[in-house]
């Protein structure tokens, strides 16, 4: 991504303040924002992810995948 594609920190910020971004509260949803893991609403609790963007739920299914294999093993 170039420097001029860049969104700024203003930007950024909208982005997360704009509850049309949020889907039933928790869910961030916004084609525009290109980070897999942006700040939770409440951003002191974390990050959630980006179900805008398809290489986040591609990661969220391979961390599910992997729980539940670990777990199988564990048991």
């Amino acid at each position: 991504m170039e420097e001029r594609d860049r969104p700024t920190q203003e930007q950024i910020d909208q982005w997360h303040d704009d509850p049309k971004n949020w889907k039933l509260f928790f869910f961030y949803y916004n084609p525009q924002d290109k980070r897999l893991f942006p700040p939770k609403r409440i951003k002191w609790m974390g990050w959630t992810i980006n179900f805008a963007n398809p290489f986040s739920i591609v990661i969220l299914v391979l961390l599910i995948v992997v729980i539940v294999y670990v777990v199988k093993k564990v048991v």
